[in-house]
């Protein structure tokens, strides 16, 4: 065989072996897809696995059928009326949560504003500035807070906080009422005026949420790459230019699930709300005056006295802050789809 053939046959290729060169040419070169059969090991746990995730949504949707069908005869008896209705009396069939639902919302919005803040900048303090020998302890504290029952957080609002909070109350209606209406006072510049308000309810509740918002954010934070800290350093970034431009955006979808899981839990915060407020079946508008109510302490409140068309009232109630929560964890995991921890800062 002369020089020449030598390069043509090596370019045919031996016998018995697929021609790559005409492959990668014609830009059909495919990737070899490797497999790994399963042992029964694996099938078992995938086997769990699927029926532990099936079993999550088998429980959800057999809550909403329970509370559909003990609150269909109160649905049945006002139908739509039960969304528009702000009076609650069983006996007269006139009965509805368009009072009670809003000022629950309410409620957990004021928690939210104040324990946002307060939660992140914890988070931000232990996972990035506070001494290595400093960092458990806070940890155990924060983690320590979340694990208190909410009936504390209630006496403690009802017994010491609230005493101590009208001055400040009175401070915000006189110097900002005529500004922000919402913190107008109507009743008069007495101390009765200012108790058992949806304020201090958010107050309390706040207290609650910031423990869980303040743990999953911290953990979060802690998990930003090293390199690109490092990196953020080496450009020379202060360390709060390092967390604004690294750390933040990195747990920013953390962050998100972390505040809507927070929403969730004073949505649905029970006792402690049972404790401070003084029911009242009317929209509130004015979170400083007293009076408040949500559908959780509604619940709470006239479940020992209910007949039966009033416990089926009850259990509609439920299925609307039921569905509710629902919509804001559907909502929230949108939201934190499109915004994944780390997805600013992959690049």
């Amino acid at each position: 065989m002369t020089a020449a053939a030598e390069p043509a046959a090596s370019s045919a290729g031996a016998p018995g072996r697929p021609d790559r060169g005409a492959d990668r040419g014609a830009g059909t070169d495919v990737p070899r897809v490797i497999t790994s059969p399963a042992t029964p090991g694996d099938r078992v746990f995938r086997g769990v696995l699927r029926v532990a995730g099936l079993s999550v949504f088998a429980i959800m949707g057999l809550i909403a059928f329970f509370l559909l069908l003990r609150g269909s005869d109160a649905l049945r008896a006002v139908g739509w009326s039960f969304l528009t209705e702000q009076k609650w009396q069983t006996a007269a069939h006139t009965f509805g949560i368009a009072a009670v639902l809003p000022n629950g919302l309410l409620i957990a919005v004021i928690a939210l504003v104040i324990a946002v803040p307060v939660a992140l900048s914890t988070a931000v303090f232990i996972s990035e500035y506070a001494p290595v020998r400093l960092r458990a302890s806070l940890v155990s504290l924060v983690d320590l807070m979340a694990a208190i029952p909410s009936i504390i957080y209630g006496l403690w609002g009802l017994f010491f906080l609230q005493p101590r909070i009208i001055g400040f109350s009175r401070w915000l209606s006189n110097h900002l009422g005529d500004t922000v209406p919402f913190l107008k006072v109507r009743t008069g510049d007495i101390g009765t005026s200012y108790t058992s308000s949806t304020f201090i309810a958010g107050v309390v509740v706040s207290l609650m949420i910031i423990p869980i918002v303040t743990s999953l954010s911290r953990e979060v934070f802690s998990q930003a790459p090293q390199g690109e800290r490092e990196g953020a350093y080496a450009l020379g970034s202060t360390r709060w230019g390092m967390v604004r431009t690294v750390v933040l955006p990195f747990g920013r979808g953390g962050v998100i699930g972390a505040v809507m899981l927070g929403f969730g839990r004073a949505m649905g915060e029970t006792i402690a709300v049972a404790l401070i407020i003084s029911p009242n079946f009317k929209a509130i508008s004015h979170i400083l005056e007293n009076g408040a109510n949500s559908i959780s302490a509604l619940i709470a409140l006239r479940f020992g006295e209910s007949d039966a068309l009033s416990l089926s009232a009850l259990m509609a109630a439920g299925l609307v802050l039921f569905a509710l929560t629902l919509l804001v964890n559907v909502a929230a995991g949108f939201v934190i789809n499109r915004s994944r921890s780390g997805a600013s800062t992959a690049d």
